[in-house]
């Protein structure tokens, strides 16, 4: 998607049209076009060049881009604006690094000047989940996928790496406990920790194993729930620092066998990723292994001869490493949920602001972090099914029960949100423009 395909909202005028006169040379470039208005096309050359006289360090252009910017910016804004708001406060972040007052200069902000991160309650992360279909496309798809691997199995033992605290499985708990031979006995199995990555919950994952075992007693459904422990992990309510994920993820690898997670000889495995990959690093730097920790954690998992694998994901390819090619990408992927919130919930409604919020730390930490302080890689759906069939998984097709079911969910919410099929992955989009993805896999070689 290209920025010109958001030429439907309005133009924004500059506070200051004196900057396009003014005798900046490279900035009067970079502004060369715009005619005193600035559209999606125009706040997209704007960030590149900023990116690019950051990436030569000039700071001094970059900072003249900034205040162009500045006058755009606004976080009550119409869509352009309230994304340029979280752009600029990355920028201003990577450039205080190299100039230290920079974030001193912007009413813009640096990354203090977002909502503050607070826990929520159950109840409020059930909201968050179904403002759009973000999540619940993911969801949906997966349950279903799930469900159908899982026909006649006695039990089941879901292992599950997801942000969004369990909230998928009272939906497959309900479907299991409506089986026409019964439902089977389920486990649930969860990492003792997450990614430092929103949204934050403000009870313990024990606690949420409570509530789905509660949920799951009312449908005479046999239930588990079981976390990994290990003693070097903080709890799952526990923030972790984005440097120490790595480590942490190297612990839970360990973890990972039949023997530890004591994985019963009459229990279908079903592994579920849902937005957990990317944080996997992708590179080989320290690592002992002869592969990333992404590609180890999958042969893993491969090791454990599961029924399904489903994975779930951003359609977007933010893993690049250099700061231009991140900020083109990331600017036209991450305006569909802007714009999507745009088309129902008022400027100033609070959950639209927090979740907006929510997305700018992740554009933080894409356009401002490097190294092992850029934790958000992800990889666009083809490049993750090529990661897949390279580490000796098949892909299992969605069947057409499935695909109703999407496109039910898809109903209840704006006419913008429609599915599409690519080779054998669901695709939720927005506006005809893909927003995520949702794959199906078994290990090559096992047999029903």
């Amino acid at each position: 998607m290209k920025a010109e395909l958001r030429g439907n909202t309005p133009p924004i005028s500059l506070q200051n049209p004196n900057l396009f006169t003014a005798p900046q040379n490279s900035l009067s470039g970079a502004l060369r076009g715009c005619l005193g208005n600035l559209d999606g096309a125009c706040i997209e050359k704007l960030l590149l060049h900023c990116a690019s006289a950051l990436e030569s360090n000039d700071v001094t252009l970059a900072q003249q881009v900034m205040w162009v910017l500045n006058n755009v910016a606004s976080s009550l804004g119409d869509t352009n604006q309230r994304l340029t708001s979280w752009f600029l406060r990355a920028l201003i972040s990577r450039a205080s690094r190299v100039c230290p007052n920079t974030a001193e200069t912007f009413s813009g902000g640096g990354s203090s000047g977002g909502v503050p991160r607070r826990l929520m309650s159950v109840t409020e992360l059930a909201g968050y989940v179904d403002l759009i279909p973000w999540h619940r496309f993911g969801f949906c798809a997966a349950n279903s996928a799930i469900f159908n691997a899982i026909q006649g199995c006695p039990a089941v033992h879901v292992l599950d790496f997801s942000i969004t605290h369990c909230m998928q499985w009272p939906t497959l708990i309900d479907a299991l406990a409506k089986r026409p031979e019964g439902p089977p006995s389920v486990r649930i199995t969860v990492p003792g920790f997450r990614p430092p990555v929103p949204p934050f919950l403000n009870v313990t994952s024990e606690e949420v194993g409570l509530r789905l075992a509660n949920f799951a007693k009312f449908g005479d459904v046999p239930f588990e729930f079981n976390v990994i422990e290990d003693s070097s992990l903080p709890t799952m309510g526990e923030i972790i620092s984005k440097e120490s994920c790595s480590l942490y993820f190297e612990s839970l690898l360990s973890q990972l066998n039949l023997s530890m997670l004591n994985i019963r000889d009459d229990e279908a495995l079903v592994v579920n990723f849902q937005n957990w990959l990317r944080y996997l690093p992708d590179d080989q730097n320290g690592m002992a292994r002869s592969m990333s920790l992404r590609d180890a954690f999958l042969e893993v998992i491969k090791g454990l001869n599961p029924r399904i694998v489903v994975v779930v994901d951003d359609d977007s390819d933010l893993s690049a490493s250099t700061l231009t090619s991140r900020i083109t990408t990331c600017f036209n992927y991450f305006w569909i949920p802007f714009d999507a919130l745009e088309t129902f919930l008022p400027k100033d409604n609070h959950q639209r602001i927090e979740y907006e919020s929510d997305i700018g730390q992740k554009i933080e930490d894409i356009i401002a972090s490097e190294g092992l302080q850029r934790i958000e890689r992800l990889e666009s759906g083809p490049k993750l099914s090529q990661r897949m069939k390279s580490s000796g998984f098949l892909s299992l097709p969605f069947v057409e029960e499935t695909v109703r079911e999407v496109k039910s969910l898809l109903d209840e919410h704006a006419s913008g949100w429609g599915m599409k099929r690519e080779e054998d992955m669901l695709v939720l989009t927005w506006k005809g423009h893909n927003s995520v993805f949702a794959t199906a896999w078994f290990p090559n070689g096992v047999e029903d």
